[in-house]
């Protein structure tokens, strides 16, 4: 968070946290937890983007790698075997692989909406900062599930980033050309190199989809994060009609 508040106020821009006092001046924008955000944005005027909570369950498996279901809490509760569980737009509690429905907290609304997906293994994953469906920045996250990040660019001096980076952006414009329609015009897209036991090699699919403004940047470059958060988090009154599908209420 600190690089864009830099990168922001390089812009001229004012930077304030949320609870400072006082009023705002000029056209608002978010980067920050949902639950502040939804309080402050009809206050301050800004709308914020996001991807569907289904979005992920919606995609053809040559996408996803695996199979991925909408479901409830009380749907988790009843699983009989490992499963990653995750809440598609909050922290309500951790996402992880889940040995049973009886891992699962017991305080949780059962209504409350849930992806259950099939455990594979990524060898790494990437941050991708989309923005009108193309590659504004990115950068690794994670290598077999361990913090890893390291700046991604398909035009640097290392031919394994370089190779890298070819296959996420033809990985990333397959999927724009079949669903680009389904995601705001300011996202964030995770992918990773899906390993199979039962297939050489490894293969591209995504990890999830997630809200510009309240993602890690890890080592992308920050001005062009910003270009993305500041698309994803504005002005209500900026926002574009195919975007509206995807403000936060």
């Amino acid at each position: 968070m600190e690089l864009l508040a830099v990168e922001a106020a390089g812009r001229g821009m004012v930077v304030r946290a949320a609870e400072e006092p006082g009023p705002v001046v000029g056209p608002a924008h978010w980067y920050g937890g949902p639950v502040a955000g939804a309080q402050l944005a009809g206050r301050l005027g800004f709308a914020l983007l996001e991807p569907t909570d289904g979005w992920l369950a919606e995609l053809p498996r040559e996408f996803t790698g695996r199979e991925v279901r909408s479901a409830t809490v009380a749907d988790a509760w009843a699983l009989d075997r490992p499963t990653f569980v995750k809440p598609p737009r909050d922290k309500s509690f951790p996402a992880d692989v889940y040995a049973d429905g009886s891992r699962l907290p017991a305080g949780l609304d059962p209504a409350t909406p849930v992806l259950l997906s099939e455990v594979v293994t990524f060898a790494a994953e990437y941050r991708l900062f989309l923005l009108d469906g193309r590659i504004a920045a990115a950068s690794r996250y994670a290598v077999f599930g361990r913090l890893d990040p390291r700046p991604l660019g398909t035009d640097g001096a290392d031919h394994a980033d370089r190779t890298t980076g070819a296959e996420i952006t033809e990985f990333v414009e397959r999927l724009v050309a079949a669903a680009g329609h389904t995601l705001p015009s300011a996202v964030v897209l995770d992918v990773g190199q899906l390993l199979d036991p039962y297939r050489p090699g490894h293969r591209w699919a995504v990890v999830e989809a997630n809200m510009a403004w309240f993602s890690h940047s890890y080592a992308a470059d920050p001005a062009r994060v910003l270009d993305v958060v500041l698309r994803a988090a504005g002005p209500r009154e900026r926002v574009r009609p195919a975007d509206l599908p995807f403000v936060r209420h």
